[in-house]
């Protein structure tokens, strides 16, 4: 019922099996369903090492029930010296660097542990007794409970262990746990979910997370949607690898400003009812590229507007923050489930209300419903200013910190139906320069964070 860390922090709950889709390279969706034996494997590359280092690489893939040696068997023969390989079976791919190493001697732990390593998009290096090297060098160790005992010995403690094993009324786990330096517990069945996570963050190479921003407005019309659409705009500008979220389902449409309508990639409805994890890399390829940028919003078909799950807008934003780089976030002012879920991976919010004193008591309610989930929300005040009321007078009646005043930029308003260039294209506008200090402080010694996609 549980998985738990040792180090580094508290438990991480084990939910329910994963279900649900993880976005595939050129459409669609692929079924994640990692409670059945039928997950392909793609040719899993398991090497059995003996204790001193010899051993043969195995191709596994399906069989009745679970994984076997594929069609090819077992070829290749022990290796020349310590820490040797046999040559390949066909197939097999000799490249193993970002592959999690599982350690375990129990044959149904193996399939189980292969089954989640290719629910998470990746394949397995397996090792009996795994040499200095080939315990170093992995992303992640995943060491059966079977095998805790006689690895604990003699071993050099690293980051990236975690003890599996199946009784959850075992006391004796965390002891075997400490001996073998693992920094986290994760029964089964109940901690796949956690586990397919884990072993995925470990194959992405995940590193810093985006710096992600939402941005809401004060009242209807404020220009929250054409400040995102800038912010992002210019952040890819500067070569920084960009992707913007439109979560408003009732909003007039982020690909309408990017003039990207008809531009080939997912929209949300192909994830609205997604739960699990979404691989980032497979997320940020099958988006629509507009600007330099990778865009997810709504389409123009029928059906309910706005049903997305929570869990879908909690995957999704989540894949997109592990590629690095830039999020931005086109929030609505109301804020239901999957609002609140966006909001708890935003880092900074950006309340976005014109200089009006009507406009400013309209903006009260919804900064209050956004800071019951963002701790950092911030004003920025939309001129020109009327009645003499202050950008400074804005943020003070808003019990906000001021991110800045934006200046009137005309035609803005109109760039969309014009054809004119999307908001932020132009380096010399008023919003290009507010939205280039706003990263420059936002993302200090940044310039070219992340690659371009």
């Amino acid at each position: 019922m549980w998985s738990g860390a040792l180090r580094n922090g508290g438990s991480r709950g084990g939910g329910p099996r994963l279900r649900g889709g993880l976005a595939a390279p050129g459409g669609g969706l692929v079924g994640a369903g990692v409670t059945g034996p039928g997950v392909a494997a793609r040719g899993v590359s398991v090497r059995r090492v003996s204790a001193r280092g010899a051993g043969a690489r195995m191709a596994w893939g399906r069989r009745a029930g679970g994984f076997g040696p594929g069609a090819g068997g077992r070829t290749g023969g022990p290796g020349g010296g310590s820490g040797g390989e046999g040559s390949a079976s066909a197939g097999a791919d000799d490249g193993a660097v970002g592959r999690p190493l599982v350690v375990t001697e129990d044959e149904d732990l193996l399939d189980d542990l292969l089954r989640l390593c290719a629910a998470a998009g990746t394949q397995a290096e397996v090792a009996h007794a795994p040499g200095r090297q080939d315990w170093a060098a992995a992303p992640l160790v995943l060491v059966g409970d079977d095998s805790a005992g006689r690895l604990a010995a003699g071993r050099a403690r690293r980051d990236g262990v975690v003890l599996v094993g199946r009784d959850q009324d075992d006391p004796g786990v965390w002891e075997r746990a400490v001996a073998v330096g693992a920094e986290q517990v994760v029964v089964l069945p109940d901690g796949e979910t956690a586990l397919v996570d884990r072993i995925a963050d470990a194959a992405e190479g995940v590193g810093a997370q985006a710096r992600t921003v939402g941005v809401v407005g004060g009242r209807g019309g404020a220009g929250a949607s054409t400040l995102a659409c800038a912010l992002a705009v210019t952040a890819a500008r500067a070569g920084r690898r960009t992707v913007l979220v439109d979560a408003d389902p009732l909003g007039g449409g982020l690909d309408v400003l990017l003039g990207g309508e008809e531009a080939e990639g997912l929209r949300w409805p192909a994830f609205a009812s997604s739960r699990g994890r979404i691989g980032g890399a497979a997320l940020e390829e099958s988006l629509p590229r507009l600007h330099g940028l990778r865009l997810l919003s709504w389409d123009r078909g029928g059906g309910e507007a706005g049903a997305v799950a929570p869990e879908a807008m909690r995957s999704v934003l989540a894949a997109a923050r592990r590629r690095g780089g830039v999020v931005v976030v086109d929030l609505p002012r109301r804020v239901d489930e999957p609002v609140a879920e966006a909001l708890a991976q935003v880092d900074v919010g950006l309340l976005v209300v014109p200089a009006e004193l009507r406009a400013v008591a309209a903006a009260h309610r919804v900064a209050d419903a956004v800071r019951m989930v963002l701790g950092d929300l911030r004003v920025v005040v939309r001129g020109p200013t009327r009645g003499g009321l202050m950008a400074e007078d804005v943020a003070e009646l808003l019990r906000l910190p001021l991110a800045g005043e934006l200046p009137a930029e005309p035609g803005l308003s109109q760039a969309a139906e014009t054809g004119a260039p999307p908001p932020g294209s132009r380096p010399r506008t008023p919003l290009s320069r507010f939205c280039t200090d706003f990263w420059a402080r936002a993302l200090p010694g940044a310039s070219t964070e992340g690659a371009a996609v």
